[in-house]
């Protein structure tokens, strides 16, 4: 599949009383699709968050949002603007970060999680030092991380009721 050069235009959730920030990388295929988050079927993300909440599965975007911004979540991606072969991660080249100012000056913000690896490491690599702030790896939602089963996934995202 070749690169394409995309964008990432879905807008950030949050609100003045937001104070977990959890960064995706860049939206799926999906999720650009549909214009929200975790929007591919197979994604874990809204079923993992769901129970740890220990909140209904939220089917609506509207459901989605209200479910976030009632707990204190943030979400958005660290990518504004990428060349991606389709969904893949791993093909993510020329970068532009999202500026993740934009939250951050609205919102007290005591935590920043990133749904997996790639996330993680392209927020080490462009938004760390602007922000200040240390990211604390999750491991990934996506389907494409089979390693982890629901079980294994709420065992370890578990931590963002702690904050």
């Amino acid at each position: 599949m070749d690169k394409k050069t995309e964008e990432h235009g879905i807008a950030p959730v949050y609100d003045k009383n937001s104070k977990i920030l959890i960064l995706g990388s860049f939206p799926s295929v999906k999720s650009r699709e549909t214009h929200f988050f975790y929007g591919h079927p197979q994604n874990r993300f809204w079923k993992v968050l769901s129970q740890i909440l220990e909140c209904e599965l939220p089917i609506t975007v509207e459901e989605k949002k209200k479910m976030l911004l009632s707990h204190g979540i943030a979400i958005w991606d660290v990518i504004a603007r990428c060349e991606i072969a389709g969904s893949s991660d791993s093909s993510i080249d020329h970068v532009i970060p999202n500026d993740l100012s934009l939250i951050l000056k609205e919102a007290p913000i005591k935590a920043i999680f990133t749904n997996g690896k790639k996330a993680y490491e392209l927020y080490g690599k462009y938004c760390q030092m602007m922000v200040g702030m240390k990211a604390i790896p999750l491991p990934s939602t996506s389907p494409a991380n089979a390693a982890y089963g629901i079980p294994r996934l709420l065992e370890a995202w578990k931590c963002i009721k702690e904050v």
